[in-house]
């Protein structure tokens, strides 16, 4: 099913979640360190880029959407840069900042062509920093048709009950990116779309089809959830909602890069379904989309062009 660009745009997609700056220095590796038996790299070039829930935003608006991102950082160099990166985009930013909070920093070290160590800054908020932010959700919460989630884990998303509670009575789909064990602060989503790693931290193991089909609605159920989007990389992916399940093979392509692909799929899914499609619908573009990505470097984005190319 195709969807024009004008019924892209709009859509309005809130993205709520951690954010972190992705630093990637590049260089040559021509010799052994003699200090120890590691690569030396002579950096020759250095990139930044807007990661976590910024990313999934920055997803949005390239296929043509309009996307706003609550967030909360430090007060640092870091968040500034970060929102500089974000504003750029176009994405309407509400920042809120908390100085006892270290934006999270992910610095990847690549050299001939590949990452050598990946460096992380943070630090986990001891208070709750997004209760702040409820207030922001709730006034701005109107003006979006789509709510996206994206947890990273990073502290940011404790009050997210509350924003559930609060997007369901709009009657706004929400979309959850999900992380750890413990899904029970997602009850009453639309759709969660966790990878085949963090379904098995849920649900456990599971022999065959049969029984991961068992296991995956008995989680939809136990939540109160419209759908269960299973990502399984090269199986593609699976989505099981009360009509049963419906599933879409990967695209077959070179895989570059998995980074960042999740944050794609569930992007596209946003803006599709706030463009007014079924979930059911917008799942074959959400994995064509997954399904490009993976094909570039780094945390990337897909357009509206070569999503319909």
């Amino acid at each position: 099913m195709n969807i024009s660009k004008e019924q892209i745009a709009q859509a309005r997609v809130l993205v709520v979640g951690d954010v972190m700056l992705d630093r990637y220095w590049y260089g040559a590796v021509d010799r052994i360190s003699p200090e120890a038996p590691v690569p030396v790299v002579r950096v020759t070039r250095e990139e930044e880029r807007a990661g976590g829930a910024a990313n999934v935003a920055y997803n949005a608006v390239s296929l043509g959407a309009h996307a706003s991102l609550l967030t909360v950082v430090g007060d640092d160099e870091a968040s500034r840069h970060l929102e500089e990166l974000v504003a750029k985009t176009g994405i309407e930013t509400h920042f809120g900042r908390d100085a006892d909070l270290k934006t999270t920093v992910k610095l990847r070290v690549i050299g001939r062509q590949q990452q050598l160590i990946r460096l992380d800054f943070e630090n986990t908020p001891q208070n709750e920093i997004l209760a702040g932010q409820t207030a922001t959700f709730e006034s701005i919460l109107p003006a979006h048709n789509a709510v996206l989630f994206s947890d990273y884990g990073k502290g940011g998303l404790a009050h997210v009950i509350d924003m559930i509670e609060r997007a369901r009575a709009l009657g706004k789909p929400i979309l959850i990116d999900p992380k750890g064990s413990d899904y029970t602060r997602y009850q009453n989503a639309t759709v969660i779309t966790p990878n085949r790693a963090e379904m098995q931290q849920v649900i456990g193991h599971w022999s065959d089809e049969a029984d991961l089909r068992v296991k995956a609605h008995n989680l939809r159920e136990q939540l109160h959830l419209d759908a269960v989007l299973l990502t399984r990389s090269e199986e593609g992916m699976t989505l099981f909602d009360a009509d049963g399940e419906l599933h879409v093979s990967a695209q077959a392509r070179e895989v570059f890069d998995v980074t960042g692909a999740g944050d794609t799929v569930i992007a596209t899914m946003a803006v599709m379904v706030g463009a007014g499609m079924s979930l059911r619908e917008a799942m074959p573009l959400a994995n064509r989309a997954g399904g490009i990505v993976v094909g570039k470097f780094g945390t990337a984005t897909v357009s509206y062009e070569e999503l319909f190319a």
